[in-house]
């Protein structure tokens, strides 16, 4: 295998785009803040709430008509945010292969898939605040824990198509799905199939995942990898995936996410409690406290993001170690680690602090070095 070796100048790219996102996060993030705020200091949640009982006084239409006003006007002015960071910036960047047209689908689609998904939950937390104030918290956590699994059944089969084309491997790839499927067996991991998507319509960044749970598992993998990398980096790239399931990553980290969940609920529910007051809302039921109910979840996940990211990047850390100690190859995973940091301009190298609090996988540049101090000891 020749070696890939790092491009300095998609590095300084990286680093340049690593840095634009993360101001427009924080612009985001000021901009959600100042939003909500002033719905609550100029009184237009009491406004929009008064004014939508005067027509109706059904729960259920009520919160929807507040949801649909409070969240599409700052749709309307978070969209300038939205079509610069993710349309023209990747462009910039050459990492976006869409025309506007298909951009623009596409964010119709996840638009719509959000509204339905979003005003279910909102409807539900809402009649739980009227049917039980004071442990309505730990109803809602307990359903969005038993949704994350649905969810994580039912997403390869019924929400990714929605966005991607998925066939299974041809005979051309025979081989490689043989090679896949007795990695599986060895990670004691049952998959489903191995199926490519069409990741090159919409961008050129390479990557590749084992998704679903039970039956649903399977092995994708993006038509820029497949074409791109060979065999021995495609294997170790999935070994590492493999190892989630292994070390049972994702029921664990589905119950790690759900004690947040409920923390972050629950503390929802006491700033709940004292915003009606300070606010003069009628009840902690009272739609017109949404964007404080808003405010707290977003505090909330703010804070918790480090620790988060902490526990994410252990994991990823040990699923490194195993997909090396299962293949045997080195030189292999570090050759597509390194290929990713150049054709996805991902930053090898970032500051302590960055990778702290936003890295969700250790720093390229550490993995790379885990790889190639791996192949070295194979070699003694």
């Amino acid at each position: 295998m020749t070696e890939t070796t790092l491009d300095f100048e998609r590095q300084k790219q990286a680093k340049r785009l690593a840095s634009i996102e993360r101001r427009l996060m924080l612009v985001e993030l000021i901009l959600g803040a100042f939003y909500i705020i002033a719905w609550m200091v100029f009184g237009w949640s009491v406004d929009l709430r008064n004014f939508l009982l005067s027509h109706t006084h059904n729960p259920w239409i009520v919160v929807l008509g507040f949801a649909a006003v409070f969240g599409g006007i700052y749709v309307l002015i978070s969209l300038p945010l939205l079509i610069y960071d993710s349309y023209l910036l990747p462009h910039r960047y050459g990492l976006s292969t869409q025309t506007f047209k298909d951009w623009t689908i596409d964010q119709i689609k996840g638009a719509l898939l959000g509204v339905v998904l979003g005003v279910l939950m909102i409807e539900l937390m809402y009649a739980l605040l009227r049917a039980a104030p004071q442990i309505w918290w730990l109803w809602l956590g307990l359903v969005l824990f038993l949704f994350s699994i649905l969810l994580a059944n039912l997403a390869p089969v019924l929400l990714f198509p929605i966005f991607n084309k998925f066939r299974p491997l041809g005979e051309e790839h025979a081989d490689l799905v043989e090679r896949l499927m007795r990695l599986a067996e060895k990670a004691k991991t049952h998959v489903e199939g191995v199926y490519v998507f069409d990741m090159s319509r919409r961008t050129t960044t390479a990557n590749a995942a084992l998704t679903g749970l039970g039956k649903t598992r399977r092995i994708i993998l993006g038509d820029t990898m497949l074409e791109q990398y060979d065999a021995d980096e495609i294997e170790t790239i999935l070994a590492h995936e493999m190892a989630h399931q292994y070390y049972k990553d994702i029921p664990i980290g589905m119950i790690f996410q759900s004690v947040l969940t409920f923390l972050g609920l629950y503390i929802a529910s006491v700033g709940l409690n004292l915003g009606v007051q300070a606010f003069g809302f009628e009840s902690p039921s009272d739609v017109a406290a949404m964007p404080l109910l808003i405010l707290a979840f977003g505090f909330f996940g703010l804070l918790t993001m480090p620790l988060e990211n902490a526990h994410s990047r252990w994991r990823e850390r040990r699923a490194d170690q195993f997909a090396l100690e299962l293949t045997g190859m080195g030189d292999a995973y570090a050759s597509a680690l390194t290929r990713l940091a150049n054709q996805n301009l991902s930053d090898v190298d970032p500051e302590p602090w960055v990778e702290y609090i936003f890295h969700s996988h250790p720093a390229l540049g550490k993995r790379i070095a885990l790889a190639k101090a791996y192949s070295a000891t194979q070699l003694e």
